[in-house]
């Protein structure tokens, strides 16, 4: 069936310099190949009408000084920090001023943002979910969208990724879990 672009939003994961461009700090060489699908399908839905947001991976340089146990840079060292370049959206990207912009400190898109908020006020029921890390943000806020009834779909072939076996770790978990995946191919909008 054909999203209505009404009710449905692209949510573009984490496409930033960092994890995109070979320069980046974590860069993984499938994050950078899933930038032209993710283009791609960007196009065809602002086409359409849907919305589109990006996210961006934020991490002021003292977010992790004081943490109990939740400390992102322990885990994969600093990253996308606060005001470098490596925190920017990837240049190849079509960014646009009716676009919107969410700011995250953390795997999960909905956790203390906006990103609810704009959907909500926007009436969006329907996600289409790309971008970077598959297993990671892109998974957590799938997962995160479902809890808040919204309809989470990953597209499988706009994804990021380090290993082959994360990318499809993330499209089975999603599908068993929220009961739908999908690919750029099988994505078509109606008139809405």
């Amino acid at each position: 069936m054909p999203y209505d672009p009404t009710d449905t939003a692209v949510i573009v994961v984490d496409m930033q310099n960092g994890f995109c461009h070979p320069d980046g700090s974590l860069h993984a060489k499938p994050s950078e190949t899933a930038l032209d699908p993710v283009v791609e399908l960007v196009g065809r839905a602002r086409d359409a009408g849907a919305r589109i947001v990006y996210t961006r991976d934020v991490h002021p340089p003292e977010q992790f000084d004081d943490t109990h146990y939740y400390d992102e840079f322990d885990r994969w060292g600093e990253h996308v920090v606060e005001g470098s370049w490596d925190a920017e959206l990837h240049g190849d990207l079509d960014v646009r001023a009716d676009d919107h912009v969410v700011e995250k400190h953390t795997y999960d898109a909905f956790y203390r943002t906006d990103l609810e908020g704009y959907l909500h006020v926007h009436g969006v029921d329907d996600l289409l979910i790309c971008g970077t890390l598959a297993n990671v943000c892109v998974l957590h806020t799938a997962g995160s969208a479902g809890l808040r009834d919204y309809r989470p779909v990953v597209v499988a072939d706009a994804l990021g990724y380090i290993t082959e076996d994360h990318r499809e770790y993330a499209i089975d978990h999603a599908d068993w879990l929220f009961g739908e995946t999908t690919t750029r191919e099988a994505t078509t909008f109606g008139d809405g």
